[in-house]
């Protein structure tokens, strides 16, 4: 039976974008729907497949999997060939501990530089603590970069889970022009060129959904 993930909006849906692109660049093969966030009825159509009423959701069967990490920790175990973490034991407990640590923290960084695809590339002034948290991405990329990257772009050579779990940091990184290193900006780019992300992105810009709240513009709105 095929996979089916459900996911929100691909402009603004961050936590649906790291299963998408994992599977995609995995090549798990898999359906997906979206379900627009924030419109009427998006929470009573998320609840049909997920208790917390949010996306993404992944369905196998009659099995529910919710939560990007879990999502991507279920592939790997369903899909051990996808090598969706990296074989050697040290390299794997990093990019573990890199990929949990995305899913806890950073929030500032969400809220004050919310991914918005469509948005032009434009550096714009941060509290200080957006850029605690981005000195510390910093950190964490190079010190991944350097103990495990060699056999690859990524955080440890090849894509991986972790990869898929910082790849919207890695948007807003070049959406709003974050200060960082040459080795993450490599990193950034690296994400953007990949053909799963083109794919993703070029799907956004087709979009005609809006939230407000993830337009640090608005009124304007740059992509309808």
């Amino acid at each position: 039976m095929t996979l089916k993930l459900v996911i929100g909006n691909k402009n603004y849906s961050s936590w649906s974008l790291r299963p998408w692109i994992a599977m995609k660049v995995a090549g798990i093969p898999f359906e997906e729907e979206i379900i627009p966030l924030y419109e009427p009825g998006s929470r009573e159509r998320a609840l049909q497949y997920s208790p917390t009423g949010k996306v993404p959701v992944l369905i196998d069967g009659a099995h529910r999997v919710w939560e990007s990490l879990a999502i991507l920790e279920y592939l790997a175990e369903k899909s051990p060939k996808a090598d969706l973490w990296p074989a050697d034991s040290h390299a794997r407990s990093r990019a573990r501990a890199a990929a949990s640590e995305m899913h806890a923290g950073f929030q500032a960084l969400r809220k004050n530089c919310p991914m918005n695809l469509w948005l032009p590339v434009k550096k714009r002034l941060h509290p200080e603590e957006v850029m605690h948290e981005v000195r510390r991405v910093d950190a964490l990329w190079n010190d991944c970069r350097a103990c495990f990257g060699q056999g690859g772009p990524f955080l440890f050579g090849a894509f991986c889970a972790a990869d898929a779990m910082y790849a919207p940091v890695a948007a807003r990184i070049h959406t709003f022009d974050l200060d960082v290193s040459k080795v993450s900006r490599s990193y950034v780019d690296a994400i953007l060129s990949l053909p799963a992300f083109v794919d993703w992105r070029e799907a956004a810009l087709k979009e005609s959904w809006v939230i407000q709240h993830n337009e640090p513009d608005w009124p304007l709105v740059r992509g309808v």
